[in-house]
């Protein structure tokens, strides 16, 4: 099968699928329809607001990071 069929395919099953999921494709695909355009990206206010939270906690310390990617190296 032809991706453009795939994809032809799954657009026609998508308003069988729950609202939430139909608002996450819309965004990724306009995610990527402005990519193509050369537009610059612009956050969700979700991921602003993630930016803010991880922006307001305690950086970690030295040791902390050294720690941290001690246990990644070990994985």
């Amino acid at each position: 099968m032809r991706t453009r069929d795939q994809v032809k395919a799954v657009l026609e099953r998508v308003p069988t699928w729950p609202k939430n999921r139909q608002q996450e494709l819309a965004e990724v695909a306009l995610e990527i329809e402005a990519e193509l355009a050369g537009a610059a990206y612009h956050a969700t206010p979700d991921e602003l607001a993630a930016v803010d939270e991880g922006l307001a906690g305690e950086a970690a310390s030295e040791e902390e990071v050294k720690a941290a990617f001690a246990l990644f190296r070990k994985a």
